[in-house]
C-alpha cells in the first residue's frame, strides 16, 4: 500500500516527491558524516549517498523542465534545488582531490538546510512553475541564471572550507605554501642547482583544505563574473540597460568587489596565517545576503519574497538571481 501511493505520488507529482526524497537522504546522510568525522576516515557510504541525492536533483529539474518548457531556475524553489545540486556537485569534485571527512559534514548541513527551506517554509505559491513573458523567453535564461546560481554554489563551497580551516589544527601556524592552481608545489633553494632533485613538500591538513577553498573563490568569482556580464547584456536586451542598481545587482556587484579583494590580498600581498580564511568565511554571509536577504525586501526588478506568511511574488521578474 504504501509502495503504491509512493509510485502514484511519483507519476503525477514527481517534483515534489523527488524533492522530499532529497531531503530524507541527505537527512540519513548526515549522521554518517559526522560520524566519519569522528572517526577521522572518509566515508564511501557517504560519497555514494551524495551521488545519489545529486542524481535525485537532476532527475527532478528534468522532470520540471519537462512540465513547464523553460530550464528550471524560474523561481525560488527551483533554483534552491539547482543550488543543491551545485554544492553536491562541488563536494564531489572537491572531495576527488582531497578525500577528508570534514569536507562533507560542512557541506552536507547546507545542503540539507537548502532542500528543507525549499520543501517546508516556502508557500506553495512559490513553488509552482509559471509561464514566462517574453522578454524572458530568452537564451539567456541559461546562461545568466545558471552561472550565478552555480557561482553561488562555489563560493559556498570555499567559505566553508575556509571556516574549517580556522579550527582545524588552529594552535599550529599556517603557512601558505602550496601554488594556486593545484594542491602541492615545491620547494626550490638557492643552495641547489635548479636542475637537482627536489624533494616535495608534505602539506598539513589545514594547508591541503586552504588551497582547495582558494581554488574554490576563484572558480566561483570567474563565474560570478561571466554571470554580471551576461545579465547586464540580457537586461540590456529585455528592458534597454545595462545596470539598474537595484538591491540584487548591487549587493552582487558588492560581492564580486568582495571576492575580488579576498583573490588580490591572497595573491598580491601574499597574507599568511589564518587571515585570509577569516576574510573567505565572511564572504559566507555575503552570498548568504546576495541570494536571500535582499530578494525578501520586496523591492527591485530581482524582488520575489515570503516574510510571515505574506509574500510577493512577481513572475516577470524571478528568473534574473
Amino acid at each position: 500500500m504504501i509502495l503504491d501511493n509512493f509510485f502514484k505520488n511519483l507519476i503525477y507529482e514527481p517534483v515534489s516527491v523527488l524533492g522530499l526524497l532529497v531531503f530524507y537522504f541527505l537527512l540519513i546522510n548526515l549522521p554518517i558524516s559526522l560520524g566519519a568525522v569522528f572517526k577521522k576516515k572518509s566515508s564511501s557510504a557517504v560519497r555514494l549517498i551524495t551521488i545519489l541525492v545529486n542524481l535525485l536533483i537532476t532527475l527532478q529539474l528534468l522532470f520540471r523542465w519537462s512540465i513547464s518548457g523553460h530550464f528550471p531556475i524560474s523561481n525560488l524553489y527551483e533554483s534552491l534545488y539547482f543550488l543543491t545540486w551545485g554544492i553536491t556537485l562541488g563536494q564531489l569534485l572537491v572531495e576527488r582531490e582531497y578525500q577528508a571527512p570534514i569536507i562533507p559534514s560542512i557541506a552536507i548541513p547546507i545542503e540539507l538546510l537548502t532542500v528543507a527551506f525549499a520543501c517546508f517554509v516556502l508557500p506553495e505559491d512559490l513553488k509552482l512553475s509559471s509561464n514566462l513573458v517574453p522578454a524572458l523567453r530568452s537564451s539567456w535564461l541559461v546562461m545568466h541564471v545558471s552561472v550565478v546560481m552555480l557561482s553561488y554554489a562555489a563560493l559556498i563551497i570555499g567559505s566553508l572550507l575556509s571556516m574549517s580551516v580556522l579550527f582545524i589544527n588552529k594552535n599550529k601556524p599556517l603557512q601558505i605554501r602550496s601554488s594556486s592552481t593545484g594542491i602541492g608545489g615545491f620547494k626550490l633553494s638557492n643552495s641547489y642547482p635548479v636542475n637537482d632533485l627536489v624533494e616535495p613538500i608534505e602539506f598539513s591538513h589545514s594547508e591541503e583544505l586552504d588551497t582547495l577553498s582558494y581554488r574554490s573563490i576563484l572558480v566561483g568569482f570567474v563565474l560570478l563574473t561571466l554571470g554580471l556580464i551576461s545579465g547586464a547584456v540580457w537586461a540590456n536586451e529585455a528592458w534597454g540597460t545595462w545596470w539598474s542598481w537595484d538591491p540584487k545587482e548591487t549587493w552582487a556587484f558588492i560581492s564580486w568587489l568582495f571576492y575580488a579583494a579576498y583573490l588580490h590580498m591572497r595573491i598580491s600581498k601574499g597574507w599568511q596565517g589564518r587571515k585570509p580564511a577569516l576574510l573567505a568565511s565572511t564572504g559566507f554571509l555575503v552570498v548568504l545576503v546576495c541570494y536571500l536577504g535582499v530578494n525578501f525586501l520586496g523591492i527591485g526588478l530581482h524582488s520575489y519574497g515570503w516574510i510571515f506568511g505574506s509574500f510577493v511574488n512577481h513572475p516577470e521578474y524571478l528568473l534574473r538571481f
